[in-house]
């Protein structure tokens, strides 16, 4: 299991932290230093089911600068997952992956149903 995190994320570190005391075992991948790329984010994206929008860290500062809120609607598929390939802190997180579940963000009740 991948686990996709950027250290300094209060949430990140409670999904660590579950993910210890529930034993899972899993990879830890800064999600800066080793930003996902177009090819993962394309498997992912489409092996999660989930809007691609939900890859998005809407809350972050450089979603808001680039005022993405009003240009992703008018963008492609294609250019939305490029754009999330170029910068991590663009990339919604914790993020798990195994090869059947792909969980972004960190809601410990959802977690506790797929984790399983």
């Amino acid at each position: 299991m991948l686990f996709l995190c950027y250290p300094k994320c209060s949430t990140c570190q409670k999904a660590k932290k579950w993910l210890d005391e529930h034993s899972v075992e899993y990879t830890e991948r800064h999600i800066v230093e080793d930003n996902p790329t177009y090819d993962e984010l394309k498997v992912w994206y489409k092996q999660s089911g989930f809007p691609l929008k939900k890859f998005f860290n809407t809350s972050g500062l450089i979603y808001k600068e680039m005022q993405l809120k009003d240009k992703l609607p008018s963008m492609s598929e294609d250019e939305q997952l490029k754009l999330l390939a170029t910068n991590g802190m663009l990339v919604k997180r914790p993020m798990v992956i195994s090869e059947d579940k792909v969980l972004v963000g960190f809601k410990e009740a959802e977690w506790e149903v797929l984790m399983r």
